[in-house]
């Protein structure tokens, strides 16, 4: 199923590509938030459509763990499928950063994030590097989606809104362009969000959430991990 989904994931992520970003690209930097936001809602209510609004469970397909430390008043210990999520995210971070800074196609796709116009005068074909950029960015959503499929056990046409607002904001604290970063951030949230809800309010461990990234966003705009851009005159 791993594989199905990023095959299907990896044509969505072109096909939204072509048909919402690349019209847009000379565009101002407002018209593709609103084209991405549309296509969410595109997506969302075609799934809906096809495959219906009620939850869909699946049966257990990793089942125990290990017992990490087990006292009287408790206990902890961690199931095979947490252990799955840590062990392909540490891969695939470590595996995307030996791409993106040591390959060919990662410098491509540097230099287009830096100055299109001038990729492309140096030779770089800017249409396919972001095409394929697009296309790995789906294939990573897929196995995220895949992992927490098999963690939660249900599935929804819904589920990814929140997901993918707390994603983002993972990425803003981590620092907008950090792949360390990111997954630094998706983790400071975890723990925020666990400890929240057991210590505090578990009702508002949403609003704790984004309101850690307002504060990132006031104090240190470019994350924890990110750096500030120097613009040369």
């Amino acid at each position: 199923m791993l594989i199905v989904a990023i095959f299907f994931t990896s044509a969505y992520g072109w096909a939204v590509e072509r048909t919402a970003y690349r019209p847009l690209r000379g565009s101002t930097r407002l018209a593709p938030l609103i084209s991405a936001i549309g296509m969410s809602i595109f997506l969302q209510n075609t799934v809906q459509l096809t495959q219906g609004a009620r939850v869909k469970p699946i049966p257990p397909v990793l089942e125990g763990g290990l017992v990490l430390w087990d006292t009287p008043a408790f206990s902890v210990q961690i199931s095979w499928s947490q252990m799955l999520i840590i062990v392909t995210t540490v891969t695939l971070m470590v595996a995307f950063t030996w791409m993106i800074t040591q390959t060919p196609f990662g410098r491509q796709q540097r230099s287009c994030e830096q100055d299109r116009t001038m990729a492309a005068l140096l030779g770089v074909n800017v249409d396919r590097t972001i095409s394929l950029t697009f296309m790995l960015g789906a294939a990573l959503a897929a196995v995220a989606g895949v992992m927490v499929t098999v963690y939660y056990g249900v599935v929804d046409f819904f589920i990814g809104f929140l997901v993918g607002i707390k994603a983002f904001t993972a990425a803003v604290l981590g620092g907008i362009g950090s792949l360390p970063g990111a997954m630094l951030g998706g983790l400071l949230i975890g723990l925020i969000e666990s400890f929240w809800a057991a210590y505090l309010w578990a009702e508002y461990k949403d609003v704790a959430t984004f309101g850690i990234l307002c504060l990132v966003l006031m104090l240190r705009p470019s994350g924890l991990l990110g750096r500030p851009e120097v613009e040369k005159v």
